[in-house]
């Protein structure tokens, strides 16, 4: 079998699968009783084995397998989850996505997974008595009655199946039987499962999934099966499979289920048959043959799945983006040719092919938009792994992972947000006795929150650990050779992202070589983003990183520096002021203005970008905000707002810091777009 088409599709499922199940364990954890959550492991284990089987990783489905052996162990109840068991899980997780990443490059080496093996076998084989009465029950089932006649359920299923019916869902008891044509038993019978899995659960199955898998079984499948759908669509959809021949569904009896559970000898007996439900064989072979004859399908229709979605490669997003981004130019072009001749008549459609091209923009932005939540979901479980290593309690809140941001953005802002968060946790977060000695809740909070803002997303990592010391900060600062004279203490805060510049006197593994910081906001000026520090000492310390929601399709400003045109975006700006001399005041050899009762730092942008400017026009002050900064910028008058396409600069001009990009205007002419950040 030619399984080169699926490896992209099986990739992206076994990460999705195996993020799926480290978010599942860590609650788990946390909740060790919730059914449902151990459930939806299995299923998920379940799923990453079968895929790892049919693609041909016999190692990974080996591994899985193993784990599945433990999950079922707690499935019994022979099992408890703790937290050494956790940790052994996790390792399994860690393994599988080594795998799975070593497959994507290309790399063969075999990843030896003996120890995790033997882990995993040791924890599985751990309660022996348990499992050796177990297992004498089961004969006595088996002995008591024909399995093929019912289902034997022990008290695990008992509960789950009232806990089912408290929540007012249906509980059958299926016999499928199988054409005895069928070439593919078990892919039969796995489709059967799938197509029941949508609308509900299984929880038992006669043959098992082991039997099931290797075709050890004849023509027939007894089920246990939970779902909402009423007894006329379980057996519709069952009907629907081609090569199920018949299909019995009868309803697992509540009352017997009930004293079942009132009985707490825990003796497994058989859950006897309610004389007065009859078994009730719905449709024979012919009837089906009908079914399939009849050319008006409608049950096909009903059970289509109403979500519906198709993966697209990244590459053909970008190109659909470069072809809106001409449009929108082109566009432009044509409206400054109406207003140069004139020309009414082309205003009415040029004003629909500008509608037009508003909703196709954002269309494409929304389609390149993903929720933070697929950069957030690694990080509760590498918290749970620091306060293992660091011997300190903490806990992760995360709040707005739903906020959306662009691919490119969600794809470069994972690192920065580690850093911050390893960072709080090594620095910020102090031992669990200090914390009591200060009148603090034992267990650190790290909170890592996201909300969208104007044409921005914020992101907020926070904890409420030390703070920053700002006299340790200017001791290391001077130590290195940073002036930090006549310097305000949120500047000498901000000084922790200088370049190699770490407080911590010990490196470890976590920080303390100090390339984090300098990394983080590297990273973030890249995205057009700014970051910024707020601490104060033994309340804690919150990063605020503020990004731009898209980076191609901006609004802006257009001003005039000298006798060039510059474009500056809209996101930045405050507010817009006249230019007076009167309002120039001198502080410290820098130039400010008054303004509502605050002083702002002016810069002159022509001097700055050493340009000539007239001194006979009038002029302006622009105001922009960067994070917490205000800062005023002279130009030399103002032409108007518009939206612009962010072309980036080539490699030649790509050492030009105060530039993020430029942009062709309606009339044909190439304008750049400042870096306020930089600027600022």
């Amino acid at each position: 079998m030619d399984t080169s088409q699926y490896m992209s599709m099986f990739l992206e499922e076994s990460m999705e699968n195996l993020q799926t199940l480290n978010e599942s364990l860590l609650e788990l954890e946390q909740h060790p009783e919730d059914i449902d959550k151990l459930n939806e492991i299995f299923r998920v284990a379940h799923t990453i084995k079968g895929m790892a089987a049919t693609m041909g990783f016999s190692q990974m489905a080996e591994l899985t397998h193993k784990m599945e052996d433990v999950l079922s162990k707690f499935r019994e109840g022979k099992l408890k989850v703790t937290e050494k068991v956790v940790t052994v899980l996790f390792r399994c997780l860690d393994t599988l996505e080594k795998m799975v990443n070593n497959i994507s490059e290309g790399i063969s080496e075999e990843i030896s997974i003996e120890d995790i093996l033997h882990d995993l076998h040791s924890i599985a084989e751990g309660n022996d008595a348990a499992k050796n009465s177990e297992k004498e029950n089961d004969v006595a089932c088996e002995s008591d009655s024909n399995l093929n006649e019912r289902i034997s359920l022990n008290e695990y299923d008992i509960n789950v199946v009232k806990q089912a019916m408290d929540k007012m869902f249906n509980a059958y008891e299926i016999k499928i039987l199988i054409s005895e044509n069928t070439l593919l038993k078990s892919a039969r019978a796995f489709l059967i499962f799938k197509s029941l899995e949508e609308y509900g659960e299984i929880i038992k199955s006669i043959p098992g999934a082991e039997e099931i898998e290797n075709e050890n079984f004849e023509f027939e499948i007894n089920l246990i099966y939970i779902t909402n759908k009423d007894r006329e669509e379980v057996i519709d959809i069952l009907l629907n499979i081609s090569e199920v021949e018949k299909v019995m569904v009868e309803n697992v009896d509540v009352k017997i289920v009930k004293e079942k559970l009132s009985d707490k000898s825990g003796d497994f007996k058989e859950i006897e048959k309610s004389p007065e439900v009859k078994m009730e064989t719905v449709k024979t072979m012919a009837t089906v043959e009908e079914k399939n004859k009849d050319n008006d399908k409608k049950e096909t229709v009903v059970h289509k799945k109403a979500h519906q979605s198709v993966r697209v490669e990244l590459e053909r997003l970008d190109k659909f983006m470069n072809m809106v981004s001409e449009l929108v130019i082109h566009r432009t072009r044509l409206e400054q040719i109406s207003s140069n001749h004139k020309l009414t008549d082309l205003n009415e459609t040029l004003e629909q092919v500008a509608r037009a091209t508003s909703e196709l923009q954002d269309l494409v932005m929304k389609i390149r938009m993903l929720p933070l939540e697929v950069v957030f979901n690694r990080f509760p479980r590498m918290i749970r792994d620091l306060s293992k290593d660091l011997g300190k309690e903490m806990e992760l809140v995360i709040q707005g992972q739903e906020t959306e941001l662009d691919r490119t953005v969600i794809d470069e802002i994972g690192e920065p947000l580690l850093h911050l968060l390893r960072n709080a946790a090594d620095h910020g977060i102090e031992p669990s006795e200090e914390r009591i000695a200060k009148g603090k809740n034992p267990i650190g909070k790290i909170k890592l929150i996201a909300y969208p803002e104007g044409t921005k997303a914020i992101i907020k990592v926070e904890d409420d650990g030390k703070g920053l010391d700002v006299d340790k900060i200017k001791a290391k600062a001077n130590k290195i050779g940073i002036n930090t004279e006549g310097m305000s203490d949120s500047d000498v805060k901000n000084l922790i992202f200088a370049q190699g510049f770490s407080t911590n006197e010990k490196v470890t593994d976590i920080s303390g070589r100090g390339v984090g910081m300098d990394v983080v906001k590297t990273k973030i000026a890249a995205l057009g983003g700014t970051v910024d520090a707020i601490s104060e000492i033994d309340k804690g310390t919150s990063f605020i990183i503020r990004l731009p929601l898209t980076l191609q399709i901006i609004q802006a400003l257009l001003v005039k520096i000298g006798d060039e045109t510059m474009a500056i975006s809209l996101g930045y700006i405050d507010r817009v002021i006249d230019y007076k001399d009167e309002l120039i005041k001198k502080t410290n050899n820098k130039e400010v203005i008054v303004y509502n009762d605050s002083v702002i730092p002016l810069v002159r942008v022509s001097k700055k970008l050493q340009t000539e400017t007239s001194e006979k026009t009038k002029k302006y002050i622009v105001i922009v905000k960067v994070g917490e900064k205000i800062v005023g910028l002279l130009v030399d008058s103002l032409l108007g707002q518009q939206e612009i396409v962010i072309k980036p600069l080539g490699k030649t001009l790509q050492g030009l810091k105060e530039y993020i990009g430029a942009t062709i205007l309606g009339d044909g002419l190439v304008t750049l777009i400042l870096d306020v950040a930089a600027l600022v």
